[in-house]
């Protein structure tokens, strides 16, 4: 478009022009480059809209933001990979919750995913299978030669995921979790960052990472289920239906695929009703409360511990096992309740005279 003596240019542009007039949502191009083209297509297009309106503008990469009246959708757009959660996503997702804060017309934030899948937790095609140092997976220490893993540097990034994440926790509006497909490991710190959330009773969500290579750094397991529940689905990393999840009162309610868009609205539409100071008032007035419990020491903590996690025997023996036979089969093996690793581990209590009593 910006080179209109280009004949490539020319061709690019007429095509996709074609497909984003039979089809406004860029999601339903035929051909995947067309995909990507129409998101950028209308990434710019709603970039010159939030211009006009004087809004700060941002062109997002892997979410989509959108409003209707007094709701504003924030959706995860990586289907191709399930929206695993890649570097720039977190940024992204708090950019949207405070844009969704600063609109006065807005009211209630939902989010979402394109697709078959919420989000499948960080993407571990980047992550674990990719060679070498990476942020959020492997950062030196890897017995390879590398530099040692500096735990601060590692927090330093982790962490400012976790407050991107809780964004959404913290937001002046409240926010509503649709859950309509797999919400696991890193995937599952979304959803239970909003303040409520509603599943699909086919869908799923837990955090298997817990096995091994994670530990949820946003820690709302703790504070949604209370500690014996908690434990149960942290020490073994199962992963549990909608409608199991909403008896254990991990998320506010499940019900049929088919009917969730309808529940997901009506609750959001009743509290669209509600001037935005009452509900600035009651949700502080609740977040308060998990303060005291000391939430943001406890995330702290989790953090901390996610780091070591992916540093510790295992947790290098997990990345060399992705990169090897690739993160699928490693999950596989992961996941399949055989012993973990069992050569690698070292005792806990390695010191002569350690095991007297």
């Amino acid at each position: 478009l910006s080179y209109p003596h280009c004949k490539l240019c020319r061709a690019v542009a007429q095509a996709l022009l074609s497909q984003i007039k039979e089809s406004p949502d860029p999601a339903q191009a035929t051909h995947p480059v067309m995909r990507r083209l129409g998101r950028r297509f209308h990434g710019m297009i709603a970039t010159a809209r939030a211009v006009k309106n004087g809004e700060q503008a941002m062109h997002y990469q892997d979410i989509c933001y959108n409003t209707d009246g007094r709701i504003a959708t924030i959706t995860l757009d990586r289907p191709e990979r399930l929206n695993a959660i890649s570097l720039g996503m977190p940024g992204e997702i708090a950019h949207a919750v405070e844009r969704a804060n600063r609109d006065d017309a807005i009211h209630v934030i939902l989010l979402t995913g394109r697709g078959r899948a919420f989000c499948s937790g960080y993407d571990l095609v980047d992550f674990a299978e990719s060679e070498g140092e990476q942020p959020g997976s492997q950062l030196g220490g890897d017995g390879e030669g590398g530099r040692p893993w500096d735990p601060m540097t590692d927090f330093y990034g982790m962490y400012q995921n976790t407050q991107h994440f809780m964004s959404l926790w913290h937001s002046y509006k409240p926010t509503i979790a649709r859950i309509h497909g797999p919400a696991v490991a890193g995937g599952s710190d979304i959803a239970l960052s909003c303040d409520i959330a509603i599943m699909a009773d086919e869908a799923v969500i837990g955090y298997p990472p817990a096995r091994v290579w994670g530990c949820p750094t946003t820690a709302m397991w703790v504070y949604r289920l209370g500690a014996e529940r908690a434990k149960r689905m942290l020490l073994t990393g199962d992963l549990v239906g909608g409608q199991e999840a909403r008896d254990l009162g991990l998320v506010l309610d499940s019900v049929p695929l088919e009917d969730l868009d309808q529940r997901v609205r009506k609750l959001a539409e009743r509290m669209a009703g509600v001037p935005k100071n009452q509900l600035m008032m009651q949700k502080m007035m609740v977040n308060q409360a998990y303060d005291n419990m000391g939430l943001a020491n406890t995330q702290r903590m989790a953090t901390l511990f996610d780091g070591i996690t992916r540093h510790s025997p295992e947790g290098v023996w997990f990345k060399q096992r992705a990169g090897a036979v690739g993160f699928k089969q490693a999950v596989q093996e992961r996941d399949s309740g055989d012993p973990i690793a069992p050569d690698v581990s070292r005792p806990l209590s390695p010191y002569p005279g350690s095991d007297r009593e």
